[in-house]
């Protein structure tokens, strides 16, 4: 079997990342992204501040007794079961432990929890052989349709 890293197509190659997966307020992605954006620009080909949002979904968990729950909420039991709305935020890094560690403190800066969860793999992301002047008819500047409507 051949490597990825000696992967190469007419359509691009594949280059080692890091992807982090952050739960978090949907409210407050915009705060995470803007802490990790002044230590790492996000980058992904010639694009920055890259990442992905997930829908709303919810998180559940139990608190123990000293957690920070049962420190904070009045009345709270420990055991007790809560759910909050919750999305997935993924951006990725380039594997290098020192960036890592930088992005990791901006996140950890600015979480809603002092116990966020974030998940870490090793992943292997796309790198077009961009050209902006591509004629493919299925591109958005091509196919009529443009991009899609902006959220923000």
């Amino acid at each position: 079997m051949t490597a990825l890293t000696d992967y190469k197509a007419a359509s691009g190659t594949f280059v080692p990342v890091w992807t982090l997966e952050i739960q978090t307020l949907p409210e407050d992605t915009d705060r995470i992204l803007d802490a990790v954006m002044a230590v790492h620009p996000l980058g992904y080909g010639r694009y920055q501040r890259n990442a992905s949002i997930s829908a709303v979904g919810a998180e559940t968990a139990q608190p123990e007794p000293g957690s920070t729950t049962t420190s904070h909420v009045e009345g709270f039991e420990a055991g007790g079961t809560e759910t909050y709305p919750m999305v997935e935020l993924k951006i990725s890094i380039e594997r290098d432990v020192a960036v890592l560690a930088k992005v990791m403190d901006a996140v950890l800066e600015v979480h809603h929890y002092e116990e966020p969860v974030i998940f870490l793999r090793e992943d292997w992301a796309s790198r077009a052989a961009y050209d902006p002047n591509n004629d493919n008819p299925h591109r958005w500047w091509n196919n009529g349709r443009g991009l899609p409507d902006r959220i923000t």
